[in-house]
């Protein structure tokens, strides 16, 4: 029971459920009426929002795509920024943001299964990492417009960011290791490990040829 009302982890509880609202597909059923856990790559993500409901109507999938991206990173940034303003200890903030983005990836709503964690993973390290963030989504949007393959993209950024913690902070602010964001960054590395494996065989998809 003490466990239980523990502030810290009814805060790490409460992350995890939030990270866990499924936005694109709540978005794709309200707006488009279809169902992306049955088509395309079956990811709660905005690229499986785009692919799927552009079938339909390419403007509101643009739109949705936007929508969900902006909601997934806010899920990360609006938890990490609250526990910083509560005044949990740093290493809480980190704690949060990576059960924001587990609660994405493997949703409780959706059976366990979700997104990639790319958009969560964004919003969490704009607030904790922001010029490193930056450099990534620099990094993610070069390689999404030369080859239009949403993984490779993703996975460049990331890979972007983990390099530059390492650059610009030897030792990550208040915490003094990178531990916290190597584990965020495993996390959506392997959800990511299907697209590398077809990255690898030549046959991921790009966007704009839909799955």
């Amino acid at each position: 029971m003490d466990f239980l009302s523990n502030p810290n982890v009814l805060f790490y509880i409460g992350a995890y459920l939030i990270g866990g609202i499924p936005f694109g597909y709540i978005l794709a059923k309200i707006f488009a009426k279809v169902d992306i856990k049955q088509k395309g790559s079956k990811s709660i993500g905005a690229t499986n929002v785009l692919r799927v409901v552009k079938e339909k109507d390419p403007k509101l999938a643009k739109k949705l795509a936007i929508a969900t991206v902006v909601f997934d990173a806010l899920k990360g940034a609006v938890l990490v920024l609250l526990a910083k303003l509560l005044g949990f200890p740093p290493a809480v903030w980190w704690m949060v943001g990576i059960m924001v983005v587990l609660g994405h990836c493997y949703s409780p709503f959706l059976k366990f299964e979700g997104g990639k964690g790319v958009a969560t993973g964004m919003g969490v390290l704009l607030v904790l990492l922001p010029i490193e963030t930056l450099i990534g989504i620099a990094v993610w949007a070069i390689v999404a417009k030369t080859t239009k393959i949403s993984s490779l993209a993703s996975l460049s950024g990331l890979a972007a960011v983990v390099i530059a913690s390492f650059i610009i902070h030897p030792e990550l602010p208040y915490v003094r290791s990178h531990a916290p964001l190597l584990l965020l960054a495993f996390i959506i590395f392997y959800k990511h490990l299907p697209n590398i494996k077809r990255l690898i065989t030549g046959q991921e998809h790009k966007v704009a040829n839909g799955v």
